[in-house]
């Protein structure tokens, strides 16, 4: 289970090392984190507890204050040198039922200024010192980051990267002591072969690789990245922003990272001759606890693969989906590696839905177990919809009990709010306008709850009383990364600002006043459960590295240490930084995920704010002749007013024109609702297929272009050919159909294009023998190679699966290159 170490706080406050690495990054070296800061003792125990990195200029600046005084308290905003910036009274909150404590709270957002080393002060109390900087989270974003990278398994850690200590020999690779990854055994009954399963992260400190964790930590690094791009900042982690190998190949760092395991997790799928093809093992680790501490490539146990289970298929088929639509402009064989695996994955989980990880397999590694895998299934249709549109994967969506649910916290058991994120957010995503208004509020609803649960808490935490469980600061970084996607949604800023009071509570405004990442705050966790990074076990290791974040409280005292040192404690105080504290104190790539999201987002620069863009999908439409087609428009982002788009044609073909909803009115609460734009095609009498460019635009906004192609119905010249279309099975719904092109001619047909109209609503959802292509109701379907000639008396075949409503009718006629069959 994720294990984990933080190394000794570098600059608490980070007020340099932003800079520094600025200059690391711009030279090519890397600098090193000033030396840890010895926290004053007065600091060491003041009741008033502030975000001990600091706060953003156009933030909220919230602090809690620990008194039984009934009546409010003077307090004051200091400069380093002493100067009252600002004063005023607290706000008597009283009984914090999470920590016991009686709470008072402070608000200087109304402060504007800047500053390093600012204290607050009330009834004679000091906080620890902080900085008010739009640059604050800058480091933090980048060394959340570098813990992956310190993570890695099969590549040697650069210290030049990585810094001084930190530096290692590759684990795992098979060099002596390491029986290594790259020729691993199933257990006894799962295979008779073994795999190479090289890479990927260790989980935790233990040194074990798990599908399940990878896949929801290696989506969270790449949906910040999608996030970014969709807010117009994706530049602050692109290409040479981290300290990884990979800096300056093109790619931008957060992707190299994260292919460093979507590359393991395609290893650990079954391979296609084997049982239980398109599977994914569960996981690979020791086949015993290792000791701590040990380094990885000194680990001299045997590596086991441990049965595949439909819960890791389906995050394999998750994150490689997203992988397929993400990587694309970047590696287009890699983003089709993906796909396949991804398509594979699916079909192998729906053949073997029930097959679930043991919760007894706990020898040597953490057993991962989960009995509820419909939320697996519908975050895996919800990704591989949004990267092809297919029918089958939407109609899983949107069957899923899942579907309909309350968003709810993700988490690696809990898979089903990561796919509404993705329907929500991806543009052109193709689901009917109020579903994805309904999604949409779900996760506003969602973020809604948390923050009154904000409001509820002495110290501003979206997490309830009976909420400190193990991970419990991953639940809070979860949380904040909902309430930052309803600040996309909606840019309603009490969102932001309750993501960023989440962030409060993890680096010090909480029970024990102490900042749980590693190298942040004056007072930081240090001692984490890890084998590497374990100083506190051994004086010769370091401890663990800056941006590495600690569990949190956990009331279950689920360890010997938690049992000796917090019995009787309250939930918000049940938290040791001691290294054999595993339940409180770990570290785990699913916790350090949703904190480099949470870090990534708390450092947008948001003013100004970006253009709204039109986004329109799809981009090229086919419309038959006589007939119309529909396009879907909405805009990216909240405008300030309202806003009316315009949809004209601005060249190409006159036959081709903008109808019902060519004038389409956006205001800042229905912007990210779809409204239907009708192109039409008039009637004519050439057989030829014109195209036509429309111009979307609005004022204050960013335009979009959509092409659309006339589907012409006028005879050309006849082809020696003749076109077969029959319904093999229907059902309720859906259909497959088998279509064969014969040859009548006297000479071979040396590649086919066939084409034809459906007269009712079906759409095509997969085909075989065939490459497929639907835009509205034409249809092109392609030979694949093998199947291109035809000898003349010789026929091609293949089929497809469709849906439909109403009436099932055939299509009236079939083109063969351009050419009508006879």
């Amino acid at each position: 289970m994720p294990s984990v170490l933080t190394p000794a706080p570098t600059s608490p406050r980070r007020r340099s090392a932003a800079v520094l690495l600025a200059a690391a990054l711009l030279t090519g070296a890397f600098v090193g984190s000033p030396g840890t800061a010895t926290p004053a003792a007065a600091a060491a125990s003041s009741t008033v507890r502030v975000n001990q990195v600091g706060y953003l200029p156009d933030g909220p600046k919230r602090a809690t204050v620990v008194s039984s005084a009934t009546a409010p308290l003077g307090w004051q905003l200091r400069s380093a040198a002493g100067a009252v910036l600002a004063s005023g009274s607290t706000v008597v909150r009283g009984a914090d039922a999470a920590s016991g404590d009686a709470t008072h709270l402070v608000d200087f957002s109304a402060y504007g200024g800047t500053g390093t080393g600012l204290t607050l002060v009330v009834d004679g109390q000091s906080s620890y010192p902080f900085d008010i900087s739009a640059s604050l989270y800058d480091g933090l974003r980048s060394d959340s980051l570098s813990f992956f990278y310190q993570q890695r398994s099969g590549i040697a850690i650069d210290a030049a990267l990585a810094g001084s200590g930190y530096g290692r020999p590759a684990g795992h690779l098979g060099v002596a002591p390491n029986l290594g990854d790259v020729n691993v055994p199933c257990q006894a009954g799962v295979c008779d072969y073994t795999r190479d399963v090289r890479g990927g992260w260790y989980d935790a400190g233990d040194q074990g690789k798990y599908v399940v964790n990878g896949g929801i930590a290696a989506w969270q690094l790449v949906n910040s990245f999608e996030r970014a791009k969709r807010a117009g900042t994706e530049a602050a982690l692109g290409d040479s922003t981290l300290r990884v190998p990979e800096r300056g190949n093109a790619v931008p760092d957060v992707l190299d990272e994260a292919r460093w395991e979507l590359d393991f997790l395609l290893r650990m799928q079954v391979p296609a001759d084997k049982p239980l093809a398109g599977m994914a093992f569960h996981k690979v680790h020791d086949s015993a606890w290792t000791a701590l501490p040990t380094r990885p490539d000194q680990d001299a146990q045997q590596r086991e693969l441990h049965r595949p289970s439909t819960a890791a298929t389906l995050n394999l088929a998750a994150s490689a989906a997203q992988c397929a639509r993400v990587y694309a402009p970047y590696d287009a064989a890699f983003a089709a590696r993906c796909l396949d695996a991804a398509r594979r994955a699916w079909t192998a989980a729906r053949a073997n839905p029930a097959l679930l990880a043991s919760a007894t397999d706990t020898t040597g590694g953490g057993g991962y177990d989960d009995a509820e895998v419909g939320d697996e299934f519908y975050w895996a249709a919800a990704e591989l919809f949004a990267t092809t549109g297919e029918s089958q994967y939407r109609d899983a969506v949107t069957g899923s009990s899942f579907h309909n649910a309350p968003a709810d916290t993700p988490w690696w058991g809990g898979t089903a709010t990561l796919g509404r994120i993705t329907l929500a957010t991806v543009p052109g995503v193709g689901l009917p306008a109020d579903d994805l208004a309904r999604l949409r509020a779900s996760l506003v609803t969602a973020a809604d709850g948390h923050l009154a649960t904000i409001a509820g808490q002495g110290y501003g935490v979206p997490l309830a009383a009976d909420g400190y469980n193990w991970g419990s600061n991953s639940a809070v970084a979860n949380d904040a990364m909902v309430l930052g996607v309803a600040y996309e949604l909606t840019r309603q800023q009490r969102y932001r600002a309750g993501a960023l009071e989440s962030l409060d509570y993890l680096l010090g405004r909480n029970a024990l006043n102490r900042s749980y990442v590693t190298g942040y705050g004056e007072l930081a966790s240090e001692n984490q459960h890890h084998r590497f990074w374990a100083h506190q076990s051994d004086p010769s290791l370091p401890h663990p590295p800056a941006g590495s974040f600690a569990g949190g409280p956990n009331a279950g005292l689920q360890d010997p240490v938690a049992v000796e040192r917090l019995t009787g404690c309250k939930p918000a105080k049940c938290y040791v930084d001691d290294i054999g504290s595993y339940s409180t104190n770990e570290v785990a790539i699913n916790w350090n995920a949703p904190l480099a999201w949470l870090a990534a987002f708390a450092a947008d620069r948001t003013n100004p704010p970006a253009t709204p863009q039109i986004l329109v999908a799809p981009t090229a439409v086919a419309v038959p002749e006589g007939g119309s087609a529909l396009a879907r428009v909405r805009l990216s982002a909240a405008p300030a007013q309202n806003v009316t788009v315009t949809v004209s044609r601005s060249s190409g073909d006159q036959d081709l024109a903008a109808g019902s909803g060519s004038t389409l009115v956006f205001t800042p609460a229905n912007w990210s609702t779809e409204q239907a734009v009708t192109l039409t095609a008039a009637q004519d009498t050439d057989s030829s297929n014109g195209t036509a460019a429309f111009a979307l635009t609005g004022p204050g906004v960013t335009g979009a272009t959509l092409t659309a192609t006339e589907a012409d119905d006028d005879a050309p010249a006849s082809a020696a050919c003749s076109v077969g279309y029959r319904v093999d099975s229907a059902w309720s719904g859906g259909f497959t159909a088998t279509v064969t092109l014969k040859n009548t001619g006297t000479t071979p047909l040396q590649g086919w294009s066939l084409a034809w109209s459906f007269p009712g609503d079906q759409r095509i959802g997969n085909a075989w023998n065939a490459t497929v292509v639907q835009s509205g109701a034409a249809v092109t379907a392609k030979d694949v190679g093998w199947n291109g000639s035809v000898a003349p008396g010789a026929t091609a075949q293949f089929g497809f699966q469709a849906t439909f409503s109403g009436s099932n009718p055939a299509p009236a006629r079939f083109t063969v290159n351009g050419s009508v069959c006879a």
